[in-house]
């Protein structure tokens, strides 16, 4: 006959059992390594294209299914190619970037689509492509220093991006920092960035590592590795450049120089007569301001500004910006990086030149500057000084963002939203140009 078990081996079978059990949850609670996370489309700067990026935690393949919508679903395939990125930080983990262009699109057509590979799929998302007519009057929100803490805006914008409103995001720098904060935040836009196209530039946030995550984690124009590029849209030519390139010198000040020649290239490429008829609106964004009226002593504060005058400190000397683009025509220059919205007068050299004092932004005689960085993170709002500048037109602490609509060869409107204010528009300009180019300033 048999004994009954003992009181020992009764407690060790429940512990065999619990042991099982809990390897048994473990197991099914590991994430999927191969599941696509961190959607986002881009424009590739190719007509009828536009490019997929997402991350995966282990290699897989790089697959996007789409279809045109209200089609057979998913009856088109696109490969693409994945990059190995490791991070810098103390975990020296290695996450996998995929990039995947489908070209031959339809302009102006919905498309919708999922990525990923056999070894796990995305959810379903859809965009716009391209309408590639230079007649195209798009749509665009603005703004910048959102992060993962704090993202005031965010819902609204997710609402808005998936009804209809924008056809284009542009994001004005500082993208929630790097690391696991950075993975956070990528998952945080995907529910804008993942239906329309979000087009960045570097801010001061992503410093770390010489800016390896802002450069591996978004997929822009050029081979620059994000950091400038230029685009054409509608009546808009769009520069996107680095401001950080005169503040972290350890990284090289050849990036200084290097970005420099290309926006005088550029800039001289887009000033080409046949090229300024067909797009004759110039856009710049750039995370720090030339110019703003905080009182948090930043670069824009001061009147030798780094970004509008250069340094004198370096060898050679660094030539600033504002010269530049006031020598090219640039209309609208679009800025960051201080946690307030300011629109500023018509300006060159600190002095005002509004079109008249009647209608100040009906041909005016010098580019015109937004600020546009309260769209919400973790360092709350900035501060203005107590009495604006002569060049300063309108500012608010408001949480927000700004919507652009570029009318036509001629009118550009820009709003202001406030976000504290339930979405109340509480700025508006409609800037008139009837000359475009450095001639339009006499």
């Amino acid at each position: 006959l048999c004994s009954a078990p003992s009181e020992h081996d009764t407690l060790l079978m429940c512990v065999l059992l619990c042991l099982c059990a809990l390897i048994s949850a473990v197991r099914c609670v590991l994430p999927v390594q191969t599941q696509p996370e961190q959607v986002h489309v881009s424009y590739p700067g190719v007509k009828n294209s536009m490019l997929v990026t997402w991350s995966t935690a282990d290699e897989a393949e790089s697959v996007v299914e789409y279809g045109l919508w209200g089609g057979k679903l998913f009856s088109h395939t696109a490969k693409g190619n994945t990059s190995v990125f490791i991070d810098g930080g103390p975990e020296n983990r290695t996450m996998y970037i995929h990039r995947v262009t489908l070209t031959d699109l339809i302009p102006a057509a919905a498309y919708v689509y999922h990525c990923g590979s056999g070894a796990g799929w995305s959810d379903i998302f859809y965009f716009t492509s391209l309408n590639e007519s230079v007649s195209f009057s798009p749509r665009f929100a603005l703004f910048g220093d959102m992060g993962n803490e704090n993202p005031q805006s965010l819902s609204r914008l997710q609402k808005e991006t998936q009804m209809g409103m924008y056809d284009v995001i542009l994001h004005i720098g500082e993208t929630a920092d790097n690391g696991r904060i950075g993975d956070e935040f990528m998952r945080q836009i995907e529910s804008i960035a993942a239906y329309t196209p979000y087009m960045t530039c570097p801010g001061n946030h992503e410093w770390a590592y010489n800016f390896s995550h802002y450069r591996s984690r978004f997929s822009m124009p050029g081979h620059t590795e994000n950091l400038w590029y230029s685009w054409n849209i509608g009546p808009a030519h769009i520069i996107s450049f680095s401001t950080e390139v005169y503040f972290y010198l350890d990284y090289g000040l050849d990036l200084l120089f290097r970005q420099y020649e290309w926006l005088q290239a550029d800039l001289q490429e887009a000033n080409r007569p046949e090229n300024r008829a067909q797009r004759p609106w110039i856009i710049t964004m750039g995370h720090r301001p030339m110019y703003c009226s905080n009182d948090d002593g930043d670069d824009c504060t001061q009147f030798q500004s780094y970004v509008r005058l250069g340094r004198n400190d370096t060898q050679p000397v660094a030539p600033g910006l504002e010269d530049l683009f006031y020598q090219y025509g640039v209309d609208l220059e679009l800025w960051a990086h201080e946690h307030t919205y300011e629109r500023l007068w018509p300006v060159y050299d600190y002095k005002v030149f509004n079109g008249s004092s009647e209608e100040p932004y009906v041909n005016p005689r010098a580019p015109v500057h937004i600020i546009t960085g309260s769209a919400g993170c973790r360092e709350k709002h900035d501060g203005f000084i107590p009495e604006p500048r002569d060049w300063s037109a309108f500012r608010s602490t408001d949480y927000g963002y700004t919507r652009m609509r570029l009318i036509n060869n001629t009118h550009l409107y820009l709003q202001q939203v406030s976000d504290d204010q339930y979405g109340k528009v509480i700025d508006q300009m409609m800037l008139v140009k009837e000359k475009h180019g450095a001639h339009a300033w006499r």
